[in-house]
């Protein structure tokens, strides 16, 4: 579904990402894993659009890079961990900018459609409540709920996701995993998500790419990732880290 061949980008210095080859199918969940600034971040706004790159990155056989942004928003949506509040509106007006892309023009006015999809988006991620309140006056965690009604709500196809659950606690971590679970298996959808939170990463995935100083250095079934492999890629025994935190409940 997605196919990203050879891809190199970076700032206007030496480049982030160097060569990255990966695909995902539909319904698949990817989750990009690695040390702080291997390249994460870098990758999803490649995906998306907002960097120059060297390369291929095809959706359904279609090149993303050279699409008018209009037309690339009806079909990849990106949630950044840094999503800033629009301003002083609404919850309801804040997830109603995600319906941007699917305008008729400039000046068209919000159909019912898109009314439709804003409703099925907050009910979605547990907002609906909070549609007539400020973005502004709410927490953190409730933001990132909103933001994410948002991307819901531009309908894309495959969502790319930094650090969803920043600012979330346990139980919406939970309910916004099993969100994206659900909403992966419609129709022709996917997620790149990139988590530092190496549990709930593989709890989510089916697939992970591991990504070591902007190269990868395995992209495989989150079945087949070896504690050896994991070792390598945050240069301790990730393991014995994780078994010495889970003694805490023994």
């Amino acid at each position: 579904m997605l196919y990203v061949e050879h891809l190199s980008c970076g700032y206007g210095g030496p480049p982030v990402l160097r060569d990255v080859s990966f695909q995902v199918d539909a319904g698949e969940k990817l989750c990009v894993l690695g040390l702080n600034g291997c390249g994460k971040t870098t990758l999803l706004r490649a995906l998306a659009g907002l960097l120059p790159c060297q390369g291929h990155i095809r959706l359904e056989g279609t090149g993303l890079v050279r699409l008018p942004a209009r037309q690339r928003a009806k079909r990849v949506a990106l949630m950044s961990q840094f999503s800033p509040a629009p301003f002083d509106y609404t919850v309801y007006e804040t997830v109603m900018l995600g319906r941007y892309a699917h305008r008729r023009g400039l000046l068209s006015g919000e159909s019912e459609e898109d009314h439709r999809a804003v409703e099925e988006s907050l009910r979605r991620t547990g907002v609906w409540e909070l549609r007539d309140r400020p973005v502004t006056e709410l927490s953190g965690g409730q933001r990132q709920r909103v933001f994410l009604a948002r991307t819901f709500a531009q309908a894309p196809q495959v969502i790319l996701l930094d650090e969803p659950t920043n600012h979330l606690d346990l139980h919406f971590q939970a309910e916004l995993m099993n969100t994206l679970r659900t909403w992966t298996a419609a129709e022709s959808r996917c997620v790149v998500g990139v988590f530092h939170d190496i549990n709930l990463a593989l709890d989510f995935a089916d697939m992970v790419l591991l990504l070591d100083q902007g190269k990868v250095l395995a992209h495989l079934p989150v079945r087949a990732l070896t504690p050896e492999l994991l070792n390598r890629l945050y240069g301790m025994d990730v393991a014995g880290f994780m078994k010495a935190m889970l003694r805490r409940w023994e």
